[in-house]
């Protein structure tokens, strides 16, 4: 006691948070391994085009003490294969930007190019995603905390994956109470076998560069726990206290209103 004395409680929530990080990860990695061993996984063909990802995938169904109870799929009313297109952007009355479908390598450039072509009647970003490219996903949310824009996920929409670290760039971040916000682990299809060791090694990393985008942003990087937690193919449905709590909204589950479009 005398020796934890020394340090202040910030740096005690620090420490205690890193130790979380850590042990989960190792987690992670050891399951990885396990499945590689007995072929149950193979990072070379997740992501192929014979075995696609599932747009909507259902809720986690692990029980531990984290488990999401929330599972908003019913609410999302835009049909899957919207979803599943190349993102495209669509500007709507009261300076919205539509940004809809799946963030695929060179969406941030064709991001930046569409905020720099309608930049000044931009004031929102209004997210439809399942997730995508982590890199696209969070360059789309460097170019919104620098142009100072607001982020929403409006009743009905859906924002997975990679989405969330898209959303946690606004300056004001709202979510509507029918709206479906969920993440899960990443992970990357490689073309030669990947070693367990490295899989280890590419996880932590990979960990560290969410927590301190999210922190950066402002939102608590605890919530990232959850997603360690959650296989691929499943996701935890934040529910409207844990958006809260964790800063993913900036002004309590605030209510965005869908505008409905269609999106060419």
């Amino acid at each position: 006691m005398r020796y934890l004395s020394r340090f202040d409680d910030g740096q005690v929530i620090r420490w205690a948070f890193r130790g979380l990080l850590i042990g989960a990860i190792g987690v992670v990695a050891l399951d990885l391994r396990d499945l590689m061993q007995h072929d149950d996984w193979d990072p070379a063909g997740v992501m192929s085009p014979s075995d696609p990802q599932p747009v909507l995938p259902p809720a986690v169904e692990i029980s531990t003490p984290t488990q999401s109870s929330n599972d908003p799929r019913p609410y999302v009313t835009t049909d899957e294969g919207e979803l599943a297109r190349p993102m495209v952007f669509m500007l709507q009355p009261g300076g919205r930007l539509q940004a809809q479908g799946t963030i695929v390598p060179g969406t941030a450039e064709r991001f930046g190019a569409e905020l720099s072509q309608r930049g000044e009647y931009v004031r929102v970003v209004s997210l439809n995603s399942p997730g995508g490219s982590l890199e696209d996903a969070m360059a789309m949310a460097r170019l919104v905390r620098e142009r100072g824009l607001g982020t929403e996920v409006a009743d009905g929409a859906l924002c997975a994956s990679s989405c969330p670290l898209v959303m946690a760039g606004g300056k004001q971040r709202t979510a509507g109470p029918k709206a479906a916000i969920g993440v899960h682990q990443f992970y990357a299809a490689s073309p030669t076998e990947t070693g367990p060791a490295q899989v280890m090694a590419d996880a932590q990393a990979t960990t560290a560069r969410i927590s301190r985008h999210l922190q950066a942003m402002g939102v608590d990087p605890a919530l990232w726990l959850h997603a360690l937690d959650t296989p691929p193919r499943a996701l935890y449905y934040l529910s409207a206290a844990e958006l809260s709590e964790y800063r993913m909204v900036t002004d309590g589950h605030k209510s965005a209103s869908k505008k409905s479009a269609k999106v060419d």
